[in-house]
């Protein structure tokens, strides 16, 4: 069983995770109004992935015994300055998700929930990998500093990401 206190916090969790899917969706849709296809594809396979941790934040949930609640989710950024913009603040938010994740840890610690402790290791690691691709991204904007040719060409790289769901367990 869940504690009441670790419930709560997973369900926060779970609403982090699905406005980081909203979140994705609207730079998305930034995207594809700035004619960069790629990077929309980029933001909307990053949305997915989203929904899938927050699917395995509330099959974990329920597989405790606890019941997942939904709340109301917060309104989303919709433009950006400039496509370097939106990812700068994508790496912004995935802190923030990292910041979390590691405050979960640490109630699931303070518990002596080790059953939540090894189910969160998952997100920990996943979040370097999340922080190291958007900053991958992000260097690359940087670099191309805005020149048509470079923005071009990353572009075209990151439409060839696509989604693959999380192992299931």
């Amino acid at each position: 069983m869940l504690s009441e206190n670790m419930q709560n916090a997973l369900n926060g969790q779970i609403n982090k995770e699905i406005y980081s899917s909203y979140l994705y969706m609207a730079m998305s849709m930034y995207f594809e109004s700035e004619d960069l296809s790629g990077a929309a594809s980029w933001m909307k396979t990053q949305a997915l992935e989203e929904l899938a941790h927050a699917d395995k934040f509330m099959r974990y949930v329920n597989e405790r015994g606890g019941r997942v609640v939904l709340e109301a989710l917060g309104k989303p950024d919709s433009s950006w300055d400039v496509p370097l913009d939106a990812f700068d603040g994508a790496l912004k938010h995935e802190r923030f998700i990292s910041a979390s994740i590691n405050d979960l840890v640490t109630l699931a610690r303070e518990e002596k929930d080790f059953m939540s402790d090894n189910f969160l290791q998952w997100f920990v690691a996943e979040q370097v990998e999340e922080e190291a691709s958007v900053s991958e991204v992000l260097r690359m904007f940087k670099l191309a500093g805005g020149a048509g040719g470079g923005l071009l060409m990353i572009d075209r790289e990151l439409g060839s990401r696509v989604f693959t769901p999380p192992a299931a367990e």
